[in-house]
């Protein structure tokens, strides 16, 4: 039976990208040798971050604007370290919407004043705080633009004079945005763009170089940019991966065509939520996720039927966080329409049945 993927992360990837990848694991371009033997020196494997690197900046329309693309370790928890030891010298803002704004301001604490501009933990953090002040004389302002575990996401983002810092990790590349707006993206890969074990990050190089302290090489953006995402062993499957994926996105017309059908999606499933009395949604309407669509049951007497039905169904991943409770469908850009349809009727069944 075919499985109706809808796993928070790793996420989903096109069945074209995993069948590529999984050739490459076994003879990578004809070389009779594995991706995963390679030197990551070689001609065919530097060709292939040369590859990743342009195509992220090409599908978000940063090319030839003064901005690098990386690929590096760490997740983007490492990045919660590296903005900070980078950018930030006396203070920084940032808009706090869930756990994971929450972990990176508990890294950025350990170097500079931390402006906490605004929080939804007062509701457990179902919506996006709005209305908020700026304070001015920011080294940069940090947003979560998605948050995976409550199914929120920013729909405005806001005008400041400065630098703008993105988690993207959960909707990157999923809806078309003015990305020149940010001096600084970054985003796991396994959420939206590929395996687990690469972070994409997406930097404005004259935001660098304006801390005094010293930084570890290993934690230096201009480092790495330096030594084009290659001052170490990168992470060459995902890294393959990713740009496997990337090249998919463009080939089927580029972010505003998968925006498209994602917004199908979420109105599909968001529709049968609002309509449907055994379920309600979790994240406040206004602030809801084309990603993560987080929603509870109504009477858990009815759980345990429901989930049996979703077994039946082939309905993987749809658990919600331990933080939330109830159920989480991840519509990552991968996941069909038809995947969605099939999570709708169960929904409805369970309705008739109820």
């Amino acid at each position: 039976m075919k499985k109706h993927n809808f796993s928070a992360g790793p996420c989903i990837l096109p069945k074209e990208v995993l069948l590529k990848a999984s050739e490459a694991v076994m003879d990578f371009n004809g070389s009779g040798l594995s991706l995963i033997e390679i030197s990551h020196r070689s001609k065919d494997f530097v060709a292939v971050m040369e590859k990743a690197r342009a195509l992220a900046l090409e599908l978000l329309g940063l090319e030839g604007t003064g901005y690098k693309a990386l690929f590096l370790h760490g997740g983007a928890s490492m990045e919660f370290l590296m903005v900070a030891y980078n950018l930030l010298e006396k203070k920084a803002g940032y808009l706090n919407t869930g756990t994971w704004s929450d972990k990176a301001i508990k890294e950025a604490k350990l170097f500079g004043e931390i402006i906490e501009v605004g929080s939804s933990k007062d509701e457990n953090f179902n919506y996006i705080p709005k209305g908020y002040t700026v304070p001015d004389g920011l080294d940069y302002l940090h947003l979560t633009s998605n948050n995976t575990i409550f199914g929120t996401q920013i729909k405005k983002f806001p005008k400041t004079d400065a630098p703008l810092v993105c988690d993207m990790s959960s909707d990157i590349f999923s809806r078309t945005l003015d990305f020149s707006q940010f001096d600084l993206i970054y985003a796991g890969a396994q959420k939206n763009m590929g395996p687990a074990g690469t972070t994409l990050v997406v930097i404005k190089e004259d935001v660098l170089g304006k801390v005094s302290r010293k930084i570890p090489s290993m934690l230096d953006y201009q480092v790495h940019i330096g030594k084009d995402s290659m001052f170490n062993t990168p992470a060459v499957f995902p890294v393959y991966t990713s740009m496997l994926t990337l090249e998919w996105l463009k080939n089927i017309g580029g972010i505003s065509a998968i925006e498209e059908i994602n917004e199908k999606k979420a109105q599909l499933l968001y529709s049968e939520i609002d309509l449907n009395p055994v379920f309600e949604g979790y994240a406040s309407k206004a602030d809801r996720s084309l990603m993560n669509a987080t929603f509870n049951i109504t009477d858990e007497a009815l759980k345990e039927t429901f989930d049996n039905m979703l077994y039946e169904a082939g309905i993987n991943g749809l658990n919600g966080h331990r933080s939330v409770g109830g159920y989480r469908a991840s519509m990552y850009n991968a996941l069909s329409l038809d995947s969605v349809g099939v999570l709708v009727d169960v929904m409805s069944e369970m309705e008739r049945k109820g």
